[in-house]
């Protein structure tokens, strides 16, 4: 006796993983590119600490305060270059028979935190790495690692970078070196807000993000950093769906994102970067 067995589709797609993006929490928003793909923005020199000459000038000076500088204004130039789009199509009918599974709202929602966001983010780890002051670079391990991030932070107080508001940013495999080793003590008492950006905790006062190895640079080890050192503006973020456009009977999806992110020159001290050696 023959059977023919029912074959049911459930109303369920099974979803890419995904992560939101953490790097709002290592850059800042500081500069408007609104009406301009370019901005530029002044370094200003600053003078000489001088003997005052109580008894009279000195020889060559004609000022008791010393000689007189010219303070030098000079300018860098932060020129957005990314500007990336998308556009696909979901037909009428694919949509009906795919139990509208396949539709507009959900494709255009999953392009942007699948594709889009992960794009973004490589490309703000990426020009970060690139643009540190300090790169160093060390086989990490569970015994060395504190000390590595100690090193990290003595660098940072060198250079005067302010001490709230750094973040140490780390991959899945440097976390775990940090949880084997017994003398880091991580203050896992983070506020709502801040875990919902990502932090998982705190370390000797530095917010501790997670990010996957996917997106960062090849051997990434560490980053320690303050937000002022990096400028990360979305100039763009423009993303349409048309309703039975000329020529489609369905649904057109567009998207486009205009952005960069650029170390500032005077800034890439608060930027410390350890590069994981491999094993020999």
């Amino acid at each position: 006796m023959a059977r023919e067995l029912v074959t049911k589709y459930a109303p369920y797609v099974d979803e890419i993983f995904s992560q939101e993006s953490k790097k709002s929490l290592l850059t800042n928003n500081d500069f408007d590119f609104d009406g301009a793909g370019t901005v530029k923005i002044y370094k200003v020199s600053t003078a000489d600490m001088n003997d005052y000459g109580r008894n009279g000038a000195a020889e060559g000076n004609w000022s008791r305060y010393g000689k007189v500088a010219d303070l030098d204004a000079t300018t860098e130039t932060m020129t957005l270059s990314k500007d990336r789009s998308f556009t696909f199509v979901i037909d009428k009918l694919d949509e009906n028979e795919t139990a509208r599974q396949l539709s507009g709202a959900t494709a255009l929602a999953r392009q942007v935190r699948n594709v889009v966001v992960p794009e973004v983010d490589t490309h703000v780890y990426t020009k970060v790495a690139a643009g540190a002051g300090t790169v160093i670079e060390v086989e990490l391990t569970s015994t060395n690692i504190y000390e590595q991030i100690l090193l990290a932070s003595k660098t940072l107080d060198d250079e005067l970078v302010p001490e709230e508001g750094r973040v140490l940013v780390v991959t899945p495999d440097v976390y775990r070196l940090m949880k084997l080793n017994k003398e880091i003590v991580m203050e896992t008492e983070i506020g709502a807000d801040m875990r919902k950006k990502g932090v998982i905790s705190n370390l000797d006062g530095a917010a501790v993000v997670k990010v996957p190895a996917v997106r960062l640079p090849k051997d990434f080890g560490f980053i320690l950093t303050h937000p002022c050192a990096t400028t990360a503006p979305t100039k763009l973020e423009d993303y349409n769906t048309h309703l039975n456009p000329p020529g489609i009977n369905g649904t057109l999806v567009e998207g486009r994102i205009v952005y960069d992110a650029f170390v500032l020159e005077n800034k890439k001290k608060a930027i410390y970067y350890v590069k994981n050696k491999a094993a020999v």
